[in-house]
């Protein structure tokens, strides 16, 4: 992000687009920040759009007497009717000065007239797609950490988030605790002092143990997060991502993992681990395991009356193809 961008005040008409709650939220309120810079008495006024009628968003979007600024928050715009499409197209012709309409949409078909209008309009577009590959995962906290003002080596970054798991919001929190505390420079072994209990009771424990075929370690690891309340799709998530790993890799063959990378779509060092996992499995056996996290994965998410029992299938499934010791 420039420094212009982040100085200027934002434009009359703004739109906030995907699914990725957190950084959403963080978007708006950059947003604010921006236009709070212009004018320090900026208000700000939040709405669902599904609650709010086009005549009282009018009246919201009209300029004050004394002209003070304004940022309209529209959350969950996906939701609008055509009413309000054609309302906030009405306006976005000569938006009133002072005046910053967010449009907060989550992506999708659903209510793409209203994307389309603002698009049209040349509203200024932020896009917060949900994150859901584990290097994507790496690379927000990565970003994180330079944003903060420190740095992160490679294998820091790798148990941080294994330990703090999927959701960006506690990932930044860590990632801002953690510059804090030491200084900006975090290396493994600091991760590892403050999050060592996490770590080694998170899902991605048990899924290493069970691709390396330790059923001592995995059972061990599978029961300490479950005590210490492990969601159970984030256990099924990293026990599918290590399987997956293994068979993306495995398929690869033996060539230079920072070469890899790119083309698989994960950091070297995950690529490193798996060609040292991958050669204690055949294609068969992980043909096994990829069947049994394809069936957790929809038992933990309902189909299965007792998730944790489910869990426990799955890991002694891959154990046993693995051929576990």
């Amino acid at each position: 992000m420039s420094r212009s961008r982040d100085t200027d005040p934002p434009g009359p008409l703004q739109l906030v687009l995907g699914d990725e709650e957190f950084l959403a939220e963080r978007a708006v309120s950059e947003l604010v920040r921006r236009a709070r810079q212009q004018d320090p008495e900026t208000e700000l006024r939040h709405f669902r759009t599904s609650e709010v009628a086009p005549g009282d968003l009018a009246g919201h979007l009209s300029p004050s007497l004394f002209a003070e600024g304004r940022v309209i928050v529209l959350t969950h715009a996906q939701d609008a009717t055509k009413d309000m499409v054609a309302a906030i197209a009405e306006y976005a012709k000569d938006p009133a000065e002072g005046i910053v309409l967010v449009a907060q949409h989550a992506g999708g078909a659903k209510g793409k007239a209203l994307v389309d209008t603002l698009r049209k309009a040349g509203a200024g577009v932020t896009t917060c797609n949900r994150i859901t590959r584990a290097d994507e995962r790496s690379d927000f906290v990565h970003a994180e950490v330079r944003r903060k003002g420190g740095s992160i080596s490679s294998g820091a970054l790798a148990v941080l988030v294994e330990a703090v798991g999927s959701d960006l919001r506690e990932l930044a929190s860590a990632a801002g605790q953690l510059v804090a505390d030491t200084g900006g420079r975090i290396d493994e072994a600091g991760v590892r002092r403050y999050y060592r209990g996490r770590a080694e009771s998170s899902g991605f424990a048990v899924a290493d143990a069970a691709v390396a075929g330790d059923r001592r370690a995995a059972m061990e690891a599978l029961r300490w997060a479950l005590v210490l309340g492990v969601p159970h799709v984030l256990v099924a998530d990293a026990l599918a991502d290590a399987v997956r790993t293994l068979a993306k890799v495995g398929s690869a063959g033996r060539g230079d993992p920072n070469r890899l990378a790119g083309e698989l779509g994960m950091p070297p060092w995950k690529i490193r681990k798996a060609q040292g996992q991958v050669r204690q499995w055949h294609p068969d056996q992980l043909a096994v395991a990829i069947a049994a996290t394809a069936r957790v994965n929809a038992d933990v998410k309902g189909v299965a009356a007792d998730p944790e029992f489910a869990l426990e299938r799955a890991v002694l499934a891959v154990l046993d193809a693995r051929g576990a010791r």
